[in-house]
């Protein structure tokens, strides 16, 4: 069901070197990550005339992200006649989802959209940059109430998340590792993952807490990296040497509580994004090949499992219980690359570079069998959350 009369297309993606303590900079790494999408869309510096990023430079949390679309500007010296980055928005899934909205209003043709990361070098607690946090929001928004509790991460705001489902739906600690050891058999063929030694339900369940029902091995694990989705009007692609990789439909709606302690617990915006996909598409369910949802926590993945419609309220751990429906070869195949619980936290980017790879059939010893034509993207939890569905045409 096109919404309007321009298709746009996946044209392109690239992706660094994925790692800690890399050496080469936050611009480094997006240099590359850009040059490669664009090779691997058979363009040119010079066709890219849009950027896109999440959330840009943000100078108060370099790790966090240190490269903004005007750094990328100057050094690949683009001529862009749109260009945007904004930390609020439909989660990273939101910078995509502007650039696609601009392209479907004629504002830009060939539109590269990156994220950043520098996390695996370290920097900034989050302690200190809570800190930081503290003095810039004294007077005013939502961390004044949940700091003062030493609540500084999303891990303690998840964490309550995942207990409400815990005591509503009797949901176990099992249940998130069964999302952590599928994440890890995925990576154990992904080249580019952290982590990619056998992990055990003994592993998941004997690893530190970090702030309870979580565990160290249900948080996603920093890394170094930048990864880049470029998008193209369909009528723009002079390149038809690989699967053309459509966007279906787009869900980024909040109508919930905009606020980590105040959303619907624990049903999250994760739901708004998803009704809203799914309002924009002929596509159910029950279409859908692959699934590459969002994972900074286990319990993420669990939230977006229902709020996509893929089982019921409250039936997510029954789904993924023994891993079997979620595996590889599963009735719906679940981050085949590691997800960011073992393949690294690119920050929402890495599940759209492999959903392409997967459509196009790319993912070698990974490659989900029955030649997959739809695949869904998710990001974001808490109060921002985006959602795509990825068609092959």
């Amino acid at each position: 069901m096109n919404m309007a009369g321009i298709d746009v297309v996946i044209t392109g993606i690239g992706q660094s070197a994925v790692g800690r303590k890399l050496a080469q900079s936050g611009l480094e790494l997006t240099v590359d990550a850009a040059l490669e999408a664009i090779a691997d869309a058979g363009l040119t510096v010079a066709d890219i005339d849009g950027m896109s990023t999440f959330p840009g430079r943000r100078p108060d949390a370099i790790p966090f992200s240190p490269v903004g679309t005007m750094d990328l500007k100057e050094a690949l010296d683009f001529k862009l006649n749109w260009f945007a980055g904004a930390m609020e928005g439909s989660a990273q899934l939101g910078s995509i989802i502007n650039a696609y909205a601009a392209i479907k209003a004629g504002l830009a043709r060939h539109v590269l959209c990156f994220r950043t990361v520098k996390e695996g070098s370290g920097g900034a607690s989050w302690k200190e940059n809570a800190e930081v946090r503290t003095q810039r929001v004294r007077l005013d928004g939502e961390f004044q109430y949940i700091f003062p509790y030493d609540a500084i991460s999303a891990t303690n705001w998840l964490s309550q998340y995942a207990q409400r489902h815990f005591h509503l739906y009797g949901t176990r600690r099992e249940h998130l590792g069964a999302i952590a050891l599928n994440a890890r058999r995925g990576a154990m063929d992904n080249p580019k993952a952290l982590f990619r030694d056998p992990m055990t339900m003994d592993d998941y369940l004997s690893a530190r807490m970090i702030s309870t029902p979580f565990g160290l091995l249900d948080c996603d694990a920093p890394t170094d990296a930048s990864t880049v989705i470029l998008l193209s009007a369909a009528d723009a692609v002079a390149d038809r040497s690989k699967p053309v990789v459509r966007i279906d439909s787009v869900g980024g709606g909040i109508h919930g509580r905009a606020a980590w302690d105040q959303a619907d617990m624990p049903r999250m915006a994760a739901h708004d994004a998803a009704r809203m996909l799914w309002s924009r598409t002929d596509l159910k369910p029950a279409d859908v090949d692959v699934a590459l949802l969002y994972d900074g926590f286990s319990f993420l993945a669990l939230t977006w499992l229902e709020a996509m419609g893929f089982c019921g309220i409250g039936e997510g751990g029954a789904f993924v219980e023994g891993g079997s429906r979620i595996a590889r070869d599963g009735a719906l195949p679940l981050n085949p690359h590691g997800g960011q619980l073992s393949g690294g936290r690119t920050h929402g980017f890495g599940f759209i570079h492999e959903a392409v790879v997967q459509l196009r059939g790319q993912g070698e010893a990974r490659q989900v069998a029955g030649d997959p034509k739809v695949a869904a993207v998710t990001n974001g939890g808490g109060p921002m959350a985006g959602a795509m569905l990825l068609v092959r045409d």
